[in-house]
């Protein structure tokens, strides 16, 4: 065991390129090795140099594809075979997705569901099963305040949410005591590249933000986090609200 409650061995980052999987990655990467998996894994120059500076042991990039789910398990073989057992995985990968256009087109709203639910789920399914046999590891699931309960207003993200959060929640229910723990992580708006041009949100975060709270709940081993805290108890209530008022709700 790491450092306070940390798994030890190398930290696998699926979605080399987003900012709260980056940020997570340089406040644990000291001593490590740090494996950035991402689409056009040549041209992560940036987020390997950001992550060497961090102190990382070493840092190796993979070719990933999220919605290539028939690949996930032979891909997290190969990294496990070639980098040795995974201590940390972060999903860090994921698309907001066009509200408008997911309600007009069906094959957006699958793409959307695809990515953020159905690949997220393959991914998750084979990480347990390899740190289930290992023994030991941390997983680390990025939810949203979105699927606690769908607004109208961004319904298709909201939903992939809800079966994610659903999901992982029953995962970390089956790998009780196995020696795996996973941590999901329940977020507000979060100012970043994906929500670029969009009004912020009341009580919302940044991606240093997310990630210190990550952290802390990966030394807790904490099973779920709200980020920023006051959202649990802000949820809790607008669980109460009426349909004709939750409705009329923005983003």
């Amino acid at each position: 065991m790491g450092m306070r409650g940390i798994a030890d061995g190398p930290l696998l980052v699926l979605g080399g390129r987003s900012e709260m999987g980056l940020e997570v990655a340089r406040r644990l990467a000291r001593g490590r090795v740090v494996i950035l998996a991402a689409r056009r894994s040549d041209q992560l120059t940036a987020e390997i140099a950001e992550v060497t500076t961090a102190g990382a042991a070493a840092v190796h990039t993979v070719e990933f594809d999220a919605d290539d789910t028939e690949g996930h398990p032979a891909l997290l073989g190969r990294i496990a075979a070639e980098y040795g057992r995974i201590g940390i995985a972060v999903l860090a990968f994921g698309i907001l997705g066009d509200q408008g256009r997911a309600e007009r087109d069906p094959a957006h709203a699958l793409a959307v569901v695809r990515t953020d639910f159905v690949a997220q789920l393959s991914i998750l399914t084979t990480l347990a099963n390899l740190l289930r046999a290992q023994g030991d590891g941390q997983i680390v699931v990025f939810g949203s305040v979105a699927g606690v309960r769908v607004r109208r207003a961004n319904y298709v993200y909201g939903s992939a949410k809800a079966g994610l959060d659903g999901f992982a929640g029953g995962l970390a229910d089956a790998l009780h005591g196995s020696g795996v723990h996973l941590l999901l992580v329940r977020p507000g708006f979060v100012i970043g590249r994906m929500t670029a041009g969009m009004e912020p949100a009341p009580f919302s975060s940044t991606p240093d933000q997310v990630a210190d709270a990550v952290v802390q709940g990966l030394r807790k081993r904490a099973g779920v986090i709200w980020v920023p805290g006051i959202l649990r108890p802000i949820f809790f209530a607008m669980r109460l609200l009426p349909q004709a008022i939750w409705r009329r709700l923005p983003r």
